[in-house]
């Protein structure tokens, strides 16, 4: 008899039961020296409306805010009390993991600022820790490119998964056909917000480099 039965899911997959969403140090008065900021934002939005709609738990921490500001506006409405550190990793609020602890959550994907420092020493810490670590690279962001996929290349030789937003809203829906599905699949539809126009000093810069005829 042929068994019919789906195929085990992997234990590589995150789902909405095992799994939270850590949105590391997005504020004010560094965000936007990282670039592509607006994309960034945008898809740590995306993640917290999606873990929203299917019961994953968020969580987010900032680095000593009297010195670099609140979190953004558009992530802290969707987000409950907030933790300051002093600590580059959010293991300096360990409040957060015990939470996820108690809730049987042991696989956590990272997200936000700056990936060679905070996200990469707190999922390093993570990964000591016990923890399954997830970052969505297109989530995260370093105020220069080395640093950013020097980041990246560390912690996945260290054991980080790395995925995207899309890739990690889909896991966590995991089938179609739901009032959830269709939730997600609305906020995989939404049009990324359009690159900012170049600087003055940059076109200037560009123009001073037009060969003449």
């Amino acid at each position: 008899m042929t068994d019919t039965s789906p195929l085990p899911r992997s234990p590589e997959l995150m789902s909405r039961h095992d799994s939270a969403l850590l949105v590391v140090d997005v504020q004010g008065k560094l965000i936007g020296m990282v670039p592509g900021h607006e994309r960034i934002v945008w898809n740590i939005g995306r993640l917290l409306d999606g873990a929203k709609v299917l019961g994953v738990p968020a969580a987010a921490t900032e680095q000593y805010p009297q010195g670099l500001g609140k979190t953004t506006d558009e992530l802290a409405k969707r987000l409950a009390t907030i933790p300051a550190k002093v600590t580059f990793s959010c293991g300096g609020c360990p409040e957060i993991f015990a939470d996820f602890q108690q809730r049987g959550i042991f696989k956590i994907l990272v997200v936000g600022i700056e990936a060679h420092v905070c996200v990469q020493q707190t999922v390093l810490d993570l990964l000591h820790a016990g923890f399954q670590v997830y970052i969505a690279v297109d989530a995260v962001g370093s105020r220069f490119d080395l640093d950013y996929q020097t980041a990246l290349r560390r912690m996945d030789s260290a054991g980080a998964t790395l995925t995207t937003t899309e890739s990690a809203l889909f896991e966590w829906c995991e089938v179609a056909g739901t009032p959830e599905f269709k939730q997600i699949s609305a906020l995989v539809r939404l049009l990324p917000p359009p690159p900012p126009p170049p600087s003055p000093l940059a076109t200037a810069a560009s123009g001073q480099n037009t060969p003449k005829n």
